[in-house]
């Protein structure tokens, strides 16, 4: 599984910072911190956008696991880096922006607390 995380990276960082963390028992794959697919069990599943949609017409649609609500594409075109370029740059401006994290009710610098 590391290899292979470590090939995804390597061919997606074309596209800018590729993070891939582990998530029960699978990897969530980002880009520039939205979340663009998930890696199961050696295959590699991205969001369906109308970018992805377009460019990956001819790909596989599957659900990454069991259970999941969300059928995505099975990408396998590793060596075109203008493909990757393309699919990621336009994914990038469809996904919504990561929801920042709530704040905290009590704050460690309130001068009252004790």
């Amino acid at each position: 599984m590391k290899e292979f995380n470590e090939y995804v990276n390597e061919c997606f960082s074309v596209a800018g910072g590729i993070v891939i963390k582990s998530m029960m028992g699978g990897y969530l794959v980002y880009l520039n911190g939205k979340l663009i697919g998930d890696i199961c069990d050696n295959e590699l599943f991205l969001k369906r956008t109308p970018t992805s949609d377009r460019l990956l017409a001819d790909s596989e649609l599957r659900y990454p696991y069991e259970g999941s609500k969300t059928l995505m594409h099975v990408f396998d075109r590793f060596e075109d880096t203008d493909l990757i370029s393309e699919l990621l740059e336009g994914m990038y401006a469809e996904l919504p922006q990561k929801k920042p994290k709530k704040a905290s009710c009590r704050s460690d610098s309130d001068p009252n607390r004790k």
